[in-house]
């Protein structure tokens, strides 16, 4: 179990990223969230099996289509111990 927190820059609001996300956090069985944050970049943190997380922290250097990211900045985290994933 890992957790990742990231900041993702570039064109990514508008674009359907977070619920991207979400579908993919879903499917892959990542707990966390995602948000929009003030100053037009995203926000997500995932938490689970670490080949599951990893998938999702390559994703956000792509985004969705539509999306250009510019730069991503990942943290490493302790597991919260968190469930579900959610759009903020």
């Amino acid at each position: 179990m890992i957790r990742r927190r990231v900041v993702i820059h570039g064109h990514v609001q508008g674009v359907f990223f977070r619920d991207s996300t979400r579908r993919l956090a879903e499917r892959e069985g990542v707990a966390g969230w995602v948000s929009n944050r003030r100053d037009r970049s995203v926000e997500a943190a995932f938490e689970g099996e670490a080949a599951a997380v990893e998938r999702l922290v390559l994703f956000m250097h792509e985004g969705p289509r539509g999306a250009r990211v510019e730069r991503v900045e990942v943290y490493e985290e302790d597991p919260q111990g968190v469930g579900g994933f959610s759009i903020r």
